[in-house]
């Protein structure tokens, strides 16, 4: 899907932020976010901005495509059966 960036956060990554709770940014007005009992859906300006940051902060500790696929596979074949 052409509006979807998936990226992983390596273990080994330097973070600046620790990665906590999922959450959803949809179109800069809706983040909506996953916690132990609830999925919240914020939509004031401020709170949005936030999420947005974080997110930006992140995604720079992510890696994409071939990088993500091997991390990908390597979780895979460590779980999977001999």
């Amino acid at each position: 899907m052409d509006t979807v960036k998936l990226g992983i956060v390596p273990l080994s990554a330097p973070v600046k932020i620790p990665p906590a709770s999922g959450f959803l940014i949809h179109d800069e007005r809706l983040a909506v976010v996953e916690t132990w009992h609830a999925e919240l859906w914020i939509e004031d300006a401020d709170s949005v901005a936030t999420y947005l940051r974080t997110w930006q902060t992140l995604q720079k500790s992510a890696v994409y495509g071939a990088d993500a696929h091997r991390i990908i596979n390597r979780a895979r074949h460590s779980i999977s059966p001999r």
